[in-house]
């Protein structure tokens, strides 16, 4: 395929960019921030946590969102609104619970997920990229008996796809992370995935920016996408607004969609269809300074539905799901909760004054299954709707996407979107 020009605008999802870089394709990123991972990659979570990458909605999911309603630290907190897409995207999400439909995106995000992995790993010996990477596992510990069964019934069917998760006891759970012994009594059990890996995303995100300029990236900072225009079966051209307030009308040969949360308000005049809702999570970055209870092994509470993770020497705490809409303020009492949780189960993990706070939007499906793949229009292209799952899957999805845009077949069994047709 003749290397073409692709106007993309991204925020973790750098990583198509080094990708069509390297096939020859002259690429600019435009980007309404002033520099990489400063929105929903900024403070995440941290984990690669392939293994783990069951959907949201499953045959379980409705009664425990009634349940959860009008609680301000639900794990998952749907704001009801008057927002046909929020009531769309919940329709959807119901439907997407059915045990089949589970079983169906449970194997799509799991491949995606499993190839991102490997995709990441080999990224990481080619360029030597550092970003307080640790391979020491993912830990999910339990302090509900009954949800450690069902997570050692769910453990078994997923070793079934090719996944690594190993039944431990409480004893096991201690011995793979001693910062655990000081909540023992509580711990009903664990699962364990030692090839998934942590990491700080915002990091990894920058330096990859910083690699992919040196291939000749270029980026646009500071410049926002008001929209596309079409021109017949082809998007024609992007038309921005620059730092200094100019409009500017930007053109290429292909373009590339992977605006994250705000993805369907550009599609929408398009009639690309795009069903993906922000899902608000938050998160908490705590100085260890000396401290000897964090955790080094990245741990996922399943009662509270967070992770802990290590960065050096920092432990961030991330998770919970708010859906309601692209609101980013602060909720004061869901980031106190992260902390709360964290210095109860760990009492000496790290400075209990030290937290800074964190919100972000992740752009989700009611599946959970990310848009990947080629749009009605020949020349526009989708990288969107990864929800908790962006940072594990970010790699295989920017591989996929360039060798979607080369003409080439992925080599992951996934339903890209469009088939596999070339510009």
């Amino acid at each position: 395929m003749k290397p073409s020009s692709a106007v993309i605008r991204l925020a973790m999802l750098i990583i198509p960019l080094a990708m069509l870089a390297a096939d020859g394709h002259e690429v600019t990123l435009v980007d309404r921030q002033p520099g990489a991972a400063l929105e929903t990659s900024f403070a995440n979570g941290g984990q690669i946590s392939a293994s783990y990458a069951e959907p949201w909605a499953n045959p379980e999911a409705p009664l425990k969102v009634l349940k959860w309603l009008g609680k301000e630290d639900a794990p998952l907190l749907f704001r009801l609104r008057a927002d046909w897409r929020q009531w769309r995207w919940g329709l959807q999400f119901l439907v997407e619970c059915l045990p089949s439909r589970t079983r169906h995106n449970t194997i799509q995000c799991l491949n995606l997920a499993l190839y991102s992995r490997d995709c990441l790993k080999a990224l990481r010996a080619a360029t030597g990229i550092a970003y307080d990477h640790l391979e020491r596992g993912i830990l999910q510990f339990y302090t509900d008996a009954n949800e450690y069964e069902h997570g050692v019934a769910a453990a078994a069917l997923m070793r079934e796809f090719g996944c690594d998760r190993d039944v431990k006891s409480v004893a096991e759970c201690v011995a793979i992370e001693p910062a655990l012994a000081a909540c023992r009594d509580r711990l009903a059990g664990g699962i364990f995935t030692v090839s998934d890996e942590s990491g700080d995303a915002q990091r990894f995100t920058q330096e990859l920016a910083r690699m992919a300029a040196a291939r000749g990236v270029a980026f646009r900072w500071n410049v926002t996408v008001e929209s596309l225009v079409r021109e017949g079966g082809a998007i024609g051209s992007v038309r921005c607004v620059n730092a200094e307030h100019r409009k500017e009308v930007l053109r290429a040969d292909a373009y590339v969609m992977a605006l994250g949360s705000y993805s369907p308000l550009l599609l929408a005049p398009l009639a690309v269809p795009c069903l993906i809702y922000p899902a608000k999570g938050y998160s908490a970055t705590i100085a260890i300074d000396g401290h000897r209870g964090a955790p080094t092994v990245s741990l996922t509470d399943l009662a509270w539905k967070i992770v802990l993770t290590r960065l050096g020497d920092r432990l961030r705490v991330a998770g919970t799901a708010e859906l309601d809409g692209w609101n980013l303020a602060m909720n004061d009492l869901r980031c106190r909760s992260l902390v709360r949780r964290t210095f109860d189960l760990f009492p000496d993990a790290a400075e209990r004054d030290s937290a800074v706070f964190w919100t972000g939007l992740r752009p989700a499906t009611p599946s959970n299954v990310p848009l990947i793949g080629r749009t009605r229009y020949r020349n526009l292209w989708l990288d969107t709707g990864h929800g908790t799952l962006g940072w594990t899957m970010a790699c295989g999805s920017g591989r996929a996407l360039a060798d979607l845009v080369a003409g080439r077949r992925p080599d992951v069994d996934f339903a890209f979107l469009g088939g596999r047709r070339t510009v």
